[in-house]
C-alpha cells in the first residue's frame, strides 16, 4: 500500500516544510539514527541537515558551514566585496564566512585586511588574524583598529544569539546582538564603508532598519537562496557608511550570552 502525505508532490518525492526536496541521488530520503532521548525536532533538523543540497556544496567545496555559501549568494548578487578590503567578521565562528571574504577580497596578496572575532576558538584561517573575546570589549576593539590600520571597508555579523524556540525571544534576543555589531560598526567604518548582518523579521526590526536609514545611503533586507524559506532569518546590507548620529542610544544588551551561532 503506499504511503500518502500532505507533503509528498505528485511524483512521491517528500518534501521538507521549505518545499525542497529530501530525497538523496539515489532517489531516498536520507534519515539520521534515532537515539532515546532525542526531541522530534531534533530529529526533524537533523534530516534537513542530511538532506539539504547547500550542506552537500559546503561539504563538497570545503567551507566550514552552509553559511558560506549565504555569503557568495548574495555578494554574487549585490557585489559588496571587492579586492584589497579592510574587513572585520563579527561572531566569525566556525569560519565559512571568512574563507569567502579571504579568496574574493583577495586577502592573500598581502593587500587588505581581515580579522575576526568570536566567544569561541576558531580553527587558523591562513591570512586572517583570529581575535577571541567580546567585541563589547574596548581591548577588542583596540587590537581590531591595530590589525586593520585603522579603519575597515566593510563589517560583516552572522551572528545570532542561541535560540530558545519561543519566537519573540530569539528575535528579541538576536536584535539586541545587532545592535551591538551596529554599535562596533559605528567605531570602526570607514566613510562609505558597508555593514551586513543577520537579522530575524519580527517587531523590533523596522525600528534597526531606521537606525541604519539615519548611518547608510542605503539599506536593503536580502534572503539568498541559501536561506531556508521557512526561517525567519534575513540579511540588511547597509552601504554607503555617513557616520553614527551624535545623540544616538543603544538599548541593553541581553544579560546571558552563550555564544554566537551562525544559522
Amino acid at each position: 500500500m503506499s504511503e500518502r502525505s500532505g507533503n509528498s508532490s505528485s511524483s512521491g518525492r517528500k518534501k521538507g516544510s521549505s518545499g525542497r526536496s529530501y530525497r538523496s541521488k539515489a532517489g531516498l530520503t536520507l534519515q539520521p539514527k534515532k537515539m532515546r532521548g532525542r526531541k522530534p525536532s531534533s530529529q526533524r533538523w537533523l534530516t534537513r541537515q542530511l538532506n539539504d543540497p547547500f550542506v552537500a556544496e559546503a561539504q563538497s567545496r570545503g567551507f566550514r558551514s552552509r553559511a558560506a555559501i549565504k555569503l557568495e549568494q548574495m555578494d554574487d548578487k549585490h557585489q559588496f566585496l571587492v579586492p584589497h578590503m579592510r574587513v572585520v567578521d563579527l561572531g566569525c565562528a566556525p569560519g565559512g564566512w571568512l574563507q569567502v571574504v579571504m579568496k574574493r577580497c583577495r586577502i592573500e596578496t598581502g593587500k587588505g585586511a581581515l580579522v575576526g572575532i568570536d566567544l569561541l576558538e576558531v580553527d587558523p584561517v591562513p591570512g586572517a588574524e583570529l581575535l577571541v573575546g567580546d567585541i563589547t570589549d574596548p581591548a577588542i576593539l583596540n587590537q581590531v583598529h591595530t590589525a586593520i590600520n585603522g579603519q575597515a571597508d566593510a563589517v560583516l555579523s552572522d551572528m545570532a544569539a542561541a535560540t530558545t524556540g519561543h519566537r519573540q525571544t530569539d528575535h528579541l534576543r538576536t536584535m539586541g546582538l545587532l545592535e551591538i555589531a551596529l554599535d562596533f560598526a559605528d567605531q570602526v567604518l570607514a566613510p562609505d564603508g558597508i555593514f551586513l548582518a543577520k537579522a530575524f523579521r519580527g517587531g523590533s526590526d523596522r525600528q534597526f532598519q531606521d537606525m541604519l536609514n539615519q548611518r547608510f545611503e542605503k539599506v536593503r533586507y536580502l534572503k539568498p537562496p541559501a536561506s531556508r524559506s521557512e526561517s525567519v532569518e534575513t540579511y540588511l546590507l547597509a552601504t554607503g557608511f555617513r557616520g553614527a548620529p551624535p545623540d544616538d542610544r543603544f538599548v541593553d544588551a541581553p544579560e546571558e550570552q552563550t555564544g554566537y551561532s551562525p544559522i
